[in-house]
């Protein structure tokens, strides 16, 4: 939300907001532009009939004072993907949804657009190079490239968000189910993939990882007027710590990313490039200059003998393919792994078998969940003996973040490579080694 008020006052609107608390970096950002509230909280009184328009985030309750004001006096509200929609709506939209790696694959497209000197609208959801901010808007570009998440729009509008943006091109990296306080069945959750793809229209092209069974069955089976375009994972090959891509020339490109996955995400990348006038040797030329993404994979500490990794990883399909690219980059070197449960899905005990064997390709593996998260989640408590045999593997579980810390001291003497995976903060672990 604070990425869309830079944006829109970037682009010369008059902005203003609400929030009952504002965190850092956005404290600062919104400060430096003089968008910052006089006051913190909620108050009717600065929604007037002299507003255009009301922008209502996922955080704003459905009894939010402004909101009822808003509704009151007709000004009309938009969701924050409706919002994106309506200052694109003129423009052909790129989308990629999927569980895991539209972050990763939207940072793709935007640094090779970005390379190649093209003019585009976005939104990604994180921080990367050569963007001051996470949303961009303007009014002479003709592209937008957004990131599709599948959560809801707002508290009242219950759709998916990655429905609102209605794609012209459309991107599904893989389907793991999540979300599940909002999707309670697998087959709720599939369903938002299908009615994405059903959506799609003529002359547009949905672009799919054909690796992924579920996602390859779903597209292949559900009627879809844009044409399909699968992909898979692209040669390659590991040298001495370095994924090296090999063309369809044979050409050899070293990458600053690494991991089955990042290869799938980059062929993603790829074809959406395409739709967007990139040859496919523009794109390898732009590429391989590509670093990654603010906690995906994103280096803490390097030594000639150990690496220290903070990544995002939350799902279990995620954690899964993180650990397993950092084996197979150092296949020879001990390699650590601590995660911490952090979403609604992971601290849910229904939901916790999906993570038997995630973690398996780790020597050294530790879970982390906080009791007072749950607590403020309004969820029922988990045990220790519970999160360690569903992970199984020989995970050892904490609850204290200070007794994790020093397990992960104890198994670190410098020659291991380490992950540390987590959609939150470790409950304010200290992450130096």
């Amino acid at each position: 939300m604070h990425n869309m008020a830079l944006a829109l006052h970037n682009k010369g609107f008059h902005v203003s907001g609400s929030d009952d608390e504002i965190y850092e970096p956005a404290f600062s950002r919104l400060k430096a532009k003089g968008l910052l509230p006089e006051k913190m909280g909620w108050d009717e009184n600065r929604i007037t009939t002299d507003l255009d328009a009301v922008v209502l985030g996922m955080h704003a309750r459905k009894d939010n004072p402004e909101l009822l004001k808003a509704q009151q006096l007709g000004v009309r509200i938009y969701s924050f993907p409706e919002y994106m929609y309506e200052q694109t709506r003129h423009k052909k939209r790129i989308v990629v949804g999927g569980s895991h790696g539209k972050t990763s694959t939207t940072a793709m497209i935007l640094h090779v657009l970005n390379y190649h000197k093209h003019t585009f609208d976005y939104l990604v959801g994180s921080v990367i190079d050569g963007f001051d901010t996470m949303v961009g808007l303007s009014e002479e570009a003709s592209l937008a490239v957004f990131e599709g998440d599948e959560y809801l729009s707002s508290a009242i509008d219950l759709r998916p968000k990655f429905h609102l943006y209605h794609a012209h091109v459309g991107i599904i990296t893989g389907i793991a189910w999540d979300h599940i306080n909002v999707f309670p069945t697998y087959e709720n959750y599939v369903e938002q993939f299908e009615l994405f793809i059903r959506q799609l229209p003529e002359g547009g092209a949905l672009i799919y990882c054909a690796d992924d069974p579920e996602v390859k069955r779903l597209c292949e089976l559900t009627p879809c007027r844009a044409r399909k375009i699968p992909y898979h994972t692209p040669a390659h090959r590991v040298q001495n710590g370095q994924l090296l891509l090999i063309t369809e020339a044979g050409e050899e490109i070293p990458l600053q990313v690494f991991g089955k996955h990042n290869l799938q995400n980059m062929m993603a990348a790829c074809h959406a490039c395409e739709e967007a006038g990139i040859s496919r040797s523009q794109f390898y030329e732009a590429i391989a200059g590509f670093k990654g993404t603010a906690k995906r994979l994103e280096v803490l500490k390097q030594t000639d003998t150990s690496i220290i990794y903070r990544d995002f990883a939350h799902a279990p399909s995620k954690l899964k393919a993180t650990i397993e690219a950092a084996r197979q980059l150092y296949p020879e070197r001990k390699l650590i792994a601590a995660y911490e449960l952090h979403t609604y899905s992971s601290l849910n005990k229904a939901f916790l078998p999906h993570y038997a064997g995630s973690m398996h390709a780790a020597d050294v593996k530790a879970v982390l969940f906080s009791k007072h998260a749950l607590e403020m989640k309004k969820m029922p408590m988990l045990n220790e003996d519970e999160v360690a045999q569903a992970f199984g593997d020989g995970v050892q579980v904490f609850t204290d973040k200070n007794r994790m810390y020093k397990y992960l001291l104890e198994h670190y003497t410098g020659q291991e490579n380490m992950l540390l995976m987590s959609s939150g903060t470790f409950d304010g672990m200290t992450l130096t080694f």
